[in-house]
């Protein structure tokens, strides 16, 4: 009797793939195997036999051009057929990463490829401090986390965005991320154009930000699936079956390609669980790699004089017309460079070259060194915008608050009219316990991130929080309370905030709106309230107490005062002589918020 052969053995060979009928985890790391997307034959398909060439070729060049061309297209089709109903939320972010997201002050997390939100919601609901930028190019995915019930705009900003293509500066601050967090959404890019992502990162994080990684590793189950079909695009590199891809990675390759891209490791390694067909007594690795690295921060130190390009966003400057020093042209820096402000300045104010627009100065601060960029003095006085230089009385408020530690020591600082250096609110970081730095002009804000990322670094940087805030403007304001939402602040601070008449009602109605309910009823004198210190110049003395007083401020003491006893702001110059008063036309104004 002829036995049936298969005939055509010596071409084809079987590969059985099976079910996981039951399951159990020998892993010392859990994982949820949901994480893992699988192709159409995932492991809860019924037992089957398939058959495939001996001989791979891989994807064709047309189709991998095809699958790269229409990437966005089948993430699309992905989440029309399973809607939010595929993955499910990962809640273990908190047991693995939690001490990053712990804080008093408001934490901006930077989700990438947000898909329908399982990421986010579970840190919105866990972490009350936490704001989340939320980017995917599907749009399907984005439409899913905007229905989602527990969606806020108080708390989420999403947005379609593709980290290869489109500059996530324009939508995300640059320098204001604290933790960007990629679950499984490196892989679905193209190896080739995985530093265009990470580039993209590095313009909106701070330095010392972290990225919190979790993806596939070498070796899991998913990539041994695909041996032998004609799936792979390119080393590591899969389509699945329904037109989305998947990289593995290695350790090497994913540390090299964020050392590369200014990145450090701070923790890298690869989890392993086990999934048991026990049926078959078979054993399948599910792997993925863990990782935690860190946006590198190179402040480079003031050399001999120079010209700066207008690339170098490591350093910043201040003005003080006898320290005119500038910074070299250090090739360094021109790599780092994460915020390219030289066209938004120079040719949008005044019609000049980029490289003229911006001067880079040391400034000492009664000890305390900085490096601030600000508007160049002979530009100074056809600019509109007043915030793009140093003032005399921010330069005195800094100096108060560095021999001064205990007036925000351990407190909620707010500065309003902060302009470009933000020199006050950086000495109040370092014994604050949350600063807001706040300005109503863009371009003031622009320079105020680089100035705050090149002279501070963690664990100072971690609780700097810098905000748009026009006086007046409830959106704004509501946006500024979100940080410090237990009570307010306990300090806001205005130097040279008061030259213009129309301003200054809705100034003092905005630190009406900000200021702490401690500062409306309580008793410590040493407890400040809302302090100006200023030139009057547009704006006379009368005029400012009209308008605190319809305000609910009560003026508690002026400097200087020949008619006053000493007192707390007195207290403030005790034993330090005048030197650091550059001006005899400055005052100091200290308010108390009324009953």
């Amino acid at each position: 009797m002829n036995s049936k052969p298969y005939g055509i053995s010596h071409l084809l060979h079987l590969i059985p793939t099976t079910a996981v009928p039951r399951r159990h985890n020998s892993a010392a790391i859990m994982s949820s195997s949901e994480e893992a997307q699988l192709s159409s034959d995932s492991l809860n398909a019924a037992p089957r036999l398939q058959i495939y060439p001996q001989k791979n070729s891989g994807v064709s060049p047309f189709w991998r051009e095809k699958y790269e061309r229409e990437a966005r297209r089948y993430w699309d089709m992905f989440y029309k057929r399973h809607q939010d109903k595929f993955f499910k939320d990962r809640h273990y972010l908190d047991k693995e990463w939690g001490h990053y997201f712990d804080g008093s002050w408001q934490k901006h997390v930077l989700e990438v490829g947000c898909g329908a939100g399982n990421t986010i919601y579970p840190l919105i609901a866990t972490y009350p401090n936490v704001f989340v930028h939320a980017c995917d190019f599907s749009s399907r995915a984005v439409d899913l986390v905007k229905t989602h019930k527990d969606f806020t705009e108080n708390r989420i900003d999403a947005f379609v965005c593709d980290l290869t293509a489109d500059d996530l500066s324009q939508f995300v601050p640059p320098a204001s991320v604290d933790i960007v967090t990629m679950i499984f959404v490196l892989s679905a890019v193209s190896p080739e154009k995985m530093p265009l992502v990470l580039s993209n990162i590095r313009k909106v994080i701070k330095p010392n930000g972290r990225v919190l990684l979790r993806d596939y590793a070498t070796g899991d189950l998913a990539q041994e699936r695909f041996t032998g079909k004609d799936q792979m695009i390119s080393e590591n590199f899969y389509v699945r079956g329904d037109g989305t891809r998947a990289f593995y990675f290695s350790n090497e390759f994913l540390t090299n390609l964020f050392q590369e891209n200014d990145f450090e490791v701070e923790e890298i390694g690869v989890c392993c669980k086990q999934v048991e067909n026990r049926s078959r007594e078979l054993l399948m690795n599910r792997r993925w790699v863990q990782a935690v690295f860190r946006a590198s921060v190179n402040v480079e130190s003031v050399s001999s004089p120079s010209v700066v390009e207008p690339h170098c966003d490591e350093i910043i400057d201040h003005k003080t017309q006898d320290n005119r020093n500038k910074l070299g042209n250090d090739p360094a820096l021109m790599e780092n460079s994460e915020v390219d402000i030289s066209d938004g300045i120079g040719l949008d104010m005044f019609g000049v070259s980029s490289s003229m627009d911006n001067t880079v100065l040391p400034v000492n601060v009664s000890g305390s060194h900085f490096v601030i960029r600000v508007l160049s003095k002979e530009y100074q006085h056809t600019c509109k915008s007043t915030g793009l230089m140093l003032w005399e009385s921010a330069r005195l408020m800094a100096s108060i608050l560095v021999r001064n530690p205990a007036i925000v020591s351990g407190k909620r600082v707010l500065e309003l009219g902060c302009g470009c250096s933000g020199i006050c609110s950086m000495v109040a970081a370092q014994s604050a316990n949350v600063v807001v730095a706040t300005d109503g002009d863009t371009k003031a804000l622009d320079l105020l991130m680089l100035n705050v990322s090149s002279n501070l670094a963690s664990p100072l940087l971690d609780k700097f929080v810098v905000k748009r805030l026009e006086w007046g403007n409830n959106s704004h304001i509501e946006a500024v309370k979100r940080v410090s939402p237990e009570d307010g602040f306990d300090v806001i601070i205005g130097t040279d905030v008061t030259y213009i008449p129309e301003a200054i009602s809705p100034l003092f109605s905005t630190a009406r709106q900000l200021i702490s309910a401690q500062g409306h009823s309580g008793k410590d004198s040493q407890d400040p309230g809302l302090i100006l210190c200023h030139i009057l110049r547009r704006v006379d003395e009368e005029s400012i107490l009209s308008a605190a007083s319809q305000c609910g401020f009560v003026l508690v003491e002026r400097w200087p005062s020949e008619s006053s006893p000493p007192g707390i702001i007195s207290s403030w110059f005790a034993g330090n002589g005048d030197e650091d008063v550059v001006s005899s036309a400055l005052s100091i104004m200290y308010f108390r918020s009324g009953h």
